[in-house]
C-alpha cells in the first residue's frame, strides 16, 4: 500500500507537470511545411506510451497516467493499440463488445471515468491475431479514427512492444503531443 501510494503521488506530480507543459503544444506539428498527423475529432492531445521491449509495464504506466490525469480533472481516454496482446480490457475490468453509434463509429467502453478502446473488445480472447503490414495499419487507423471519443483533453495510447507496424502507423498518422 505504501509503495502504491508513493507511485500514485509520483504519477500525479508527473501528470500535473504534463498538464501545465502541454497547454501550448500545437495539435499538429509541421516538418518542412507538411502537417504531421490527421487530427482525431474532439481529441486535444495524444500521448503514446511505448518501449522497445515487452514486459516492462507500459500498460500499467498508460492506465495509471490516464487515471492520474482524470483525477486532475482532465477528460481522458485510453487506447490499447497492442493488437497482439491487448491488456487494457483486463486492467480496466471491462469486457463485452462496444456499441456502434448511428454514424457507424465505435463507442468506447467506460470504467473509472475513462473511455477505453481495444482490439481486446473486438477479437475473441482465443482467436489468434496473426496480422502483418496493411492489416495492422488498418486496425490502428480504425481504432484512432472510427471511435466516437467525444471531447477529450488527452488520449493515452498504449503501444505494443517493439518498433513494428503499429508504432510506425501511430507515429506517422496521429499528431502526438
Amino acid at each position: 500500500p505504501t509503495n502504491r501510494r508513493m507511485m500514485m503521488q509520483r504519477l500525479l506530480v508527473q501528470a500535473r507537470l504534463f498538464s501545465t507543459t502541454t497547454a501550448s503544444v500545437p495539435l499538429s506539428r509541421t516538418r518542412g511545411g507538411v502537417t504531421k498527423g490527421k487530427r482525431i475529432e474532439g481529441v486535444e492531445h495524444i500521448v503514446a506510451v511505448a518501449s522497445g521491449k515487452g514486459g516492462v509495464g507500459k500498460s500499467t504506466v498508460a492506465v495509471n497516467l490516464a487515471l492520474a490525469l482524470s483525477h486532475l480533472g482532465k477528460r481522458v481516454g485510453i487506447l490499447d493499440a497492442d493488437i497482439y496482446g491487448p491488456s487494457i480490457p483486463r486492467m480496466m475490468h471491462l469486457s463485452g463488445k462496444p456499441r456502434v453509434t448511428e454514424d457507424k463509429k465505435l463507442q468506447p467502453m467506460q470504467n473509472y471515468g475513462l473511455g477505453c478502446m481495444s482490439m481486446g473488445f473486438l477479437v475473441p480472447d482465443d482467436a489468434p491475431t496473426i496480422w502483418r503490414g496493411p492489416m495492422v495499419m488498418g486496425a490502428i487507423n480504425q481504432l484512432l479514427y472510427s471511435v466516437a471519443w467525444g471531447q477529450l483533453d488527452v488520449l493515452v495510447v498504449d503501444l505494443p512492444p517493439g518498433t513494428g507496424d503499429a508504432q510506425l502507423t501511430l507515429t506517422q498518422e496521429a499528431p502526438l503531443s
